[in-house]
């Protein structure tokens, strides 16, 4: 029972501590209480009503979990800002209020996935709580089974993989497939795709097996809002009336066979070169690893990264292709079979990832513009490869030599100017397939060769309306076994792609904040280049500034999701390309560099003065150097100060930790050297493994701190010179990577 006095006191603190959003907070907390929510968990909620709690209690209660690019994603938690029973139950409804009344008198069908997450609270949130917290163990498939209930009390058909297993994944490019195949009128997935496990979300799609675009998304989202009540019914009763049914083998089938006719046999695979792939404990063998052995690959999955909601084999529990230390135990792994490439995919199967080992024996992680370049050019340039004819898409934040591939060919049709987020990339196929144009684009669906984004995703087919890990793992490992017959590389032919096209680089960073006042931060900086717009990025001056907000040059914002998607800033300088994007459901600011060739603006490639590994040595240089200095710059205008081994950290470290490293961790390290506190090496590590701890909750923080330490190493060099243990440090400091 709620201790009344507590909660005026809370209320009343939360109030005058964060002013209009902690008496917001307060209101929701005290409805949460009452029992006025679902699903609420009220007695465990009156547990946090001591002051101590008080900045958790506001950052869970100061709004309701956003509805971003697709769906609801965040932290697993208590309160309206978190995902749990109570958030999610209520978009699951919101969803079927959308359906009936977009719907009518329509039998309305639709498909339920999951990924393999299970919640731990590893970050130790929750730990006051002890053994009494019902969130503990949640998953992904408890979720699914929740939101097929509701879907069922609503008169809708739920069709959710093996209902009555206990768990059964499915990823989210297959659901997409299966939304088409059966006529469903839309699908949810629980997933918090690439998200370490504290973390879950859900993701909403339409009848088109895309997720929806302003303005309808923003009618989801409204639908949403306005639930004020939950119907549910019990899963064993729905199962039996038929309004939950099982997603029949067959359409699994269907889907692998889809990607068969894809390939259409442009390579026999060698079963004599092992590949190794692993789902980084996701669901992904069941979709990238079924097709690819269909089609005769040797796949070789580590034996410890099969389906796993803890994601406990994985560096930092980031299972993202896009962080490349996720992938350093499955490169290790591929060593000892003999294989020169490591295939990889997130929790819910849609992303791509891709190591291949260098003639020097190390590996070479790419990033999704490599990847992208590589498949691109492969199935349209390559003289053997499949010479494919058609329309390429990408995001503006994309790299632009897709745009050079496309134009060689002179026949094809790129379009490259799309908002991020692969639901408008699937609503230029939907108006492609009602209409046949888009923009300069006279074509159909069908004539899709490839879709891309930065963020490791790439779509290949039409029928498929999301990005899937499944068809760049096929096309790539064919790739690899055919420049392996010829004593190649996959880094020897993009280096090859770039003498041949221009020297184009890419990269993008994460300024990482957290909770409320990260949200907050996020959106001062934007504000604030909006206000004052630099003249100069990274020493070169802006030339151009492109605000999507402009409705003169965009259009007419048409609604709040509109406005999300579109707070996007592009400045264009001599050479380069720098966007700024926040993110709309995350404290979170993206920006992203793109090195183009200096007449890219009359579409001409210009032939690299250096040629070979000095090329892409220098081209690397040329965006990180300028990377490091927008992000600085970006910084400053909140008056923070980050110095070189704060930003060597990886982007999944949130920015008031990468100060406390530096800070803090920093000089302490470097006296603990000159004082010779510590025997040996082992000892070193593990004094920096529980200083650098909360880093990363429930992950060893080592790997994280390589590049910075290495860069340490390098600054104190003369000054620590024939200190115990500085070699050793500096041995064990070296970076993965050959560049």
């Amino acid at each position: 029972m709620t201790d009344l006095a507590a909660l005026t006191t809370v209320s009343n603190q939360l109030a005058t501590r964060y002013g209009t959003l902690g008496k917001a907070a307060a209101d929701r907390m005290q409805a949460w209480l009452k029992g006025n929510v679902p699903m609420g968990f009220p007695d465990v909620l009156a547990r946090h009503l001591e002051e101590q709690y008080i900045p958790l209690l506001f950052d869970a209660f100061w709004q309701v979990l956003p509805f971003g690019t697709g769906g609801r994603r965040g932290r697993v938690g208590y309160g309206s800002n978190r995902f749990n029973h109570t958030t999610a139950a209520m978009t699951v409804q919101g969803h079927c209020n959308y359906l009936l009344s977009t719907f009518p008198g329509r039998e309305l069908s639709v498909v339920v996935a999951n990924d393999v997450r299970v919640f731990n609270d590893f970050a130790g949130v929750y730990q006051f709580l002890g053994d009494e917290n019902p969130l503990l163990g949640t998953s992904s498939r408890s979720i699914a089974k929740l939101a097929c209930e509701i879907y069922a009390a609503n008169g809708i058909k739920a069709y959710i993989a093996e209902p009555e297993a206990e768990q059964s994944l499915l990823s989210t490019p297959e659901l997409s497939f299966i939304i088409r195949k059966l006529q469903a009128a839309g699908g949810v997935n629980i997933s918090a795709s690439h998200n370490p496990p504290d973390d879950n979300g859900i993701k909403v799609y339409d009848e088109y097996g895309g997720q929806p675009i302003p303005p309808d998304d923003q009618r989801l989202a409204d639908a949403m809002d306005a639930v004020t009540e939950v119907r549910r019914i019990p899963f064993a009763e729905a199962l039996v009336s038929k309004l939950i049914c099982p997603i029949l083998e067959s359409l699994h089938n269907e889907y692998v066979e889809e990607y068969v006719r894809l390939y259409g046999g442009i390579f026999t695979p060698r079963p004599d070169m092992p590949i190794v792939y692993t789902p980084l404990c996701g669901c992904g063998l069941r979709s990238a690893g079924a097709v690819m052995r269909k089609l005769g690959f040797p796949i070789v999955p580590p034996p410890d990264q099969g389906p796993d909601g803890t994601f406990g084999p994985i560096p930092f529990k980031a299972p993202n292709p896009e962080v490349p230390q996720a992938t350093v135990p499955a490169t290790r792994f591929a060593e000892t079979v003999g294989s020169g490439i490591v295939l990889s995919s997130d929790p819910d199967a849609d992303r791509v990832g891709l190591d291949a080992r260098l003639d020097d024996g190390s590996w070479y992680h790419f990033d999704g513009n490599k990847i992208a370049t590589l498949l691109c050019y492969y199935l349209m340039l390559d003289p053997d490869g499949p010479q494919r004819r058609g329309l390429v898409m990408e995001t503006l934040v994309t790299t632009k030599i897709l745009g050079q591939i496309a134009a060689k060919t002179g026949d094809s049709w790129i379009v490259d100017d799309l908002l991020v987020g692969f639901k408008y990339m699937a609503n230029v196929l939907k108006v492609l397939e009602q209409h046949g144009r888009w923009g300069n684009a006279c074509t159909g669906p069908e004539s899709l060769v490839l879709a891309t984004e930065e963020a490791h995703g790439l779509m290949l087919t039409p029928t498929i309306r999301d990005k899937d890990s499944a068809p760049a793992c096929m096309f790539l490992a064919a790739l690899y076994q055919k420049l392996r017959l010829k004593g190649r590389t996959p880094l020897d032919y993009y280096i090859e792609i770039l003498e041949r096209l221009g020297g184009y680089a890419d990269t993008g960073r994460s300024i990482v904040m957290t909770g409320a006042e990260g949200g907050i931060d996020r959106d001062r900086i934007v504000a604030s280049l909006r206000k004052s717009l630099p003249e100069t990025l990274g020493g070169r001056a802006v030339r151009k500034v492109v605000d999507y907000w402009n409705e003169v040059t965009f259009g007419k914002l048409l609604s709040s999701t509109d406005q999300l998607s579109r707070n996007v800033l592009q400045f264009f300088l001599d050479g380069f390309i720098i966007t700024v994007r926040p993110s709309g459901t995350e404290p979170k600011l993206k920006f992203y560099c793109q090195l183009v060739p200096v007449n890219e603006r009359q579409s001409q490639a210009a032939a690299p003065a250096l040629k070979g590994m000095e090329l892409m040595r220098s081209l690397t240089d040329q965006v990180e150097t300028m990377a490091r200095s927008v992000y600085q710059e970006l910084l400053a205008r909140l008056d923070i100060i980050l110095g070189e081994p704060g930003l060597l950290l990886p982007d999944i470290i949130d920015i008031g930790r990468k100060q406390d490293f530096e800070r803090q961790t920093v000089p302490r390290l470097r006296d603990a050297i000159l004082q010779s506190r510590f025997k040996n090496l082992d000892e070193l590590l593990d004094w920096m493994k529980v200083e650098v701890a909360a880093m990363t909750p429930g992950a060893n923080p080592l790997p994280a701190l390589r590049s910075s330490v290495d860069y340490l190493c390098r600054q104190w060099e003369s000054e620590l010179m024939g200190a115990p243990l500085i070699n050793e440090l500096a041995a064990w400091a070296r970076p993965y990577e050959a560049l």
